[in-house]
């Protein structure tokens, strides 16, 4: 349902790679399906390195299974995520997938000059770019600044280093208290001789 206009899409970035569609022209004829529940993209290789949308019926050579909420760690290049996609099929074309997924770059400053001018599109892709790493330095600080948060601002839960502090003192009083029993011990044996 998705996949031709999708195709439309990914050819587009593929003509602007280059490289890319020389790299996946060695696979023509294969398809590669990616379900991500709901629904589903299926994409058949063609000889000259681009894809054209398969329908459902379509066989494939190499599936990709995408729960829907690793979308956006892929989305931000989490290594991570990659390694929680499911696959099956064809190993080398799985690869040169997942090789192209981290490599390919939609150049948009050249699509959005064309409707605004060289000097308008770079500096609204500028100031995209800015954003967007601003949005990666909060994902990334997020877990610390809510650890902190949780450590420090508003105690739910303990530091490690108090936690090994606590543990310290309970094992020293363990032993202060054999002591004082072995103390007391020897003081009534020596009371009832």
């Amino acid at each position: 349902m998705f996949a031709r206009p999708s195709a439309a899409a990914l050819n587009h970035l593929l003509t602007q790679n280059g490289w890319a569609s020389a790299r996946l022209a060695h696979f023509a004829g294969k398809t590669a399906r990616f379900d991500i529940a709901p629904f589903f993209f299926a994409y058949t290789i063609l000889a000259d390195g681009t894809l054209r949308g398969a329908d459902a019926g379509t066989s494939a050579d190499a599936v990709c299974v995408i729960a829907p909420s690793l979308l956006p760690r892929l989305a931000l290049r989490d290594k991570m995520a990659q390694a929680e996609i499911r696959t099956e099929g064809d190993a080398a074309l799985l690869a040169e997938i997942f090789s192209l997924a981290h490599s390919l770059r939609w150049d948009a400053t050249k699509d959005l000059s064309r409707i605004t001018g060289t000097a308008i599109a770079e500096h609204i892709a500028q100031t995209l770019q800015g954003a967007r790493q601003q949005l990666h330095d909060s994902a990334a600080n997020l877990p610390k600044a809510a650890a902190t948060y949780c450590t420090e601002n508003h105690p739910l839960l303990a530091k490690p280093q108090d936690i090994a502090a606590f543990t310290r003192q309970v094992g020293k009083l363990h032993d202060d208290l054999a002591q004082l029993e072995q103390r007391i011990s020897q003081l009534a044996a020596a009371r009832d001789r």
